[in-house]
């Protein structure tokens, strides 16, 4: 009369209402923790993407345009940054990073931040720098040339 058998599950995890979301929660490339605010897709490989894809890709960026276009958009700068520890930066990236490095009376480095307090453990904190962008530009993207 009734089956003792359990209730088939479809196999892997259930399905999300929030599953752009959850994709960019999970570490991937180009976002970092602590500035998860924005997702940055470099130029040269999105143009290189198979066809398909790029219709797909231009069709929903028009659609994003569309129902937000109206919204007072800032310019955006976008800077290529590696993480580096506090203790393996120089004078210049300090600076760029928010930091300055100081000799105390004991002849101690002390690292500080903007707003004057002391780095508890300068030897593991580690901050972001500009460096070269390891991504190839595409030929054909303005600026070249």
């Amino acid at each position: 009369m009734y089956s003792s058998d359990p209730i088939p599950r479809p196999a892997g995890p259930p399905a999300s209402a929030t599953p752009l979301q959850d994709h960019l929660a999970a570490q991937r490339s180009g976002l970092i923790s602590d500035d998860a605010g924005y997702v940055v897709l470099p130029r040269s490989l999105v143009e290189s993407m198979p066809l398909p894809w790029q219709q797909q890709m231009a069709r929903l960026l028009g659609e994003l345009d569309e129902v937000y276009g109206t919204l007072p958009w800032p310019v955006y700068r976008v800077l290529p940054s590696r993480t580096e520890r506090l203790v393996n930066l120089d004078e210049g990236q300090l600076a760029e990073a928010g930091y300055v490095v100081e000799i105390d009376a004991t002849g101690e480095l002390v690292y500080r931040e903007r707003d004057g307090s002391v780095v508890a453990d300068p030897e593991s904190h580690e901050v972001l720098v500009s460096c070269l962008d390891p991504i190839p530009r595409s030929p054909q993207q303005p600026g070249d040339g």
